[in-house]
């Protein structure tokens, strides 16, 4: 018996509305740490549980299909491949979400100007890194160079909100918080990358 086209669409459906989760939560965290929003915070941390749900859902949906007799090697392929992607769908929910605990304490509004603009930066890099993912997911294409381009951005960001932070611009409390913010932006750009690379290395045969 083949696998069936209903159980692979389900699956394929499942995994692009994780990619949308994990940018909605992102951009949401985002917003919520500029913009002082504390309930916009608190919804992107409920909303987390959705990320995870989603995730342990399609592990179900993957792992019967594996055992399909006469499933055609590159859909095998792609399966395991989706079981590979999954680890770091979840871990970028979480990353927003540390975000997002972030913005309930309002530490935001006690940015200076010049760190909030950096990490308004990050954020749109981040988001455009997601969406090439995503794209590259959707067309089972090679989009990894891109993505490590815009990944030494957050980098040369990162090292430069870093010595916003050292040149004690803000309260030291709100430094530390603000150097895990950079932090949790820089790996969302690293799990973007890795994404990529997974999706290139798995279908560039194909």
């Amino acid at each position: 018996m083949d696998a069936g086209p209903t159980e692979i669409e389900a699956i394929e459906g499942r995994v692009t509305r994780l990619f949308a989760l994990v940018s909605e939560a992102l951009a949401g965290a985002t917003e919520a740490l500029l913009g002082n929003d504390v309930a916009l915070g608190m919804a992107v941390i409920e909303g987390d549980q959705s990320v995870d749900d989603l995730t342990a859902e399609v592990e179900l949906l993957v792992w019967p299909q594996l055992d399909v007799e006469g499933t055609p090697g590159t859909t095998l392929r792609h399966l395991v491949g989706v079981l590979l992607i999954l680890p770091e769908l979840e871990r970028s929910g979480d990353l927003a979400e540390h975000i997002a605990q972030r913005a309930v304490t309002n530490i935001g509004a006690e940015m200076s100007p010049l760190s909030r603009g950096i990490v308004q930066r990050m954020s749109e890099v981040a988001l455009g890194m997601w969406r090439d993912a995503a794209d590259a997911y959707a067309d089972r294409a090679a989009r990894a160079s891109a993505l490590t381009e815009d990944d030494e951005e957050i980098d040369i960001l990162h090292d430069r909100l870093t010595s916003e932070i050292a040149a004690e611009s803000m309260p030291t409390a709100v430094g530390a918080q603000v150097t895990l913010v950079a932090r949790f932006y820089e790996r969302l750009g690293d799990h973007a990358v890795n994404l990529a690379r997974r999706i290139e290395m798995l279908h560039g045969s194909a």
